[in-house]
């Protein structure tokens, strides 16, 4: 896979159960948010900013656009983020890039190929060994061709652009030293798994 990202476009509030553990209403049409591109981070130590003190992980399945913007690949993705910031930019009625798009905020695994009809994956996610996330793409409010056309009809996707289609509820805070174990697999077999370590960044 070509590791120079142009675009993540991130799906907030997708899943009911994680819409409610922040206190949001449903939505009624895809929330989307940009993360830019060179946020993108495939090592397998996650740096910490150190512009917050609440880093929160939200585990995501993140679906590659092709050359003719149709998606064919998925991989793991971490939607991080810097929730003490994101809450300050809120009330002061600002934009939220400071929270979701810092350096390092969307770790990501390697991508499978997939074949024309997307299947469905079970996404888990444990943190120091415990069972944190747990969802399956079948819940989803807005599903994977919903969200495809809408992001086409109102934004300049390019091929490549990944895009990350909501987290399940589970979602918490990361401190220095937590070990990551993520996992996918598709209703036809396709397994996906990605390991992290937590680290201060600079």
């Amino acid at each position: 896979m070509n590791r120079t990202i142009q675009n993540i476009w991130a799906v907030g509030r997708n899943y009911v159960d994680h819409a409610k553990e922040l206190g949001h209403e449903v939505p009624k049409e895809p929330l989307v948010f940009l993360k830019a591109g060179s946020s993108a981070h495939w090592g397998e130590q996650i740096p910490l900013p150190l512009h917050s003190r609440d880093v929160h992980f939200e585990l995501e399945l993140a679906l590659r656009f092709n050359s003719s913007l149709e998606l064919d690949a998925a991989g793991l993705a971490l939607d991080l983020t810097a929730r003490d910031v994101q809450q300050r930019l809120k009330a002061e009625g600002q934009p939220w890039t400071l929270a979701k798009s810092f350096k390092a905020s969307c770790p990501l695994s390697e991508f499978v190929e997939l074949p024309q009809h997307l299947p469905h994956f079970q996404l888990e996610l444990k943190v120091n060994q415990q069972l944190r996330q747990v969802g399956h793409t079948s819940q989803l409010i807005f599903n994977f061709e919903v969200l495809r056309r809408f992001v086409l009809a109102h934004f300049p996707v390019q091929e490549g652009d990944l895009l990350l289609t909501g987290t399940p509820a589970g979602v918490g805070p990361l401190k220095v030293g937590d070990q990551l174990q993520a996992r996918a697999q598709s209703d036809l077999g396709h397994q996906i798994n990605r390991c992290w370590q937590v680290v201060q960044g600079g």
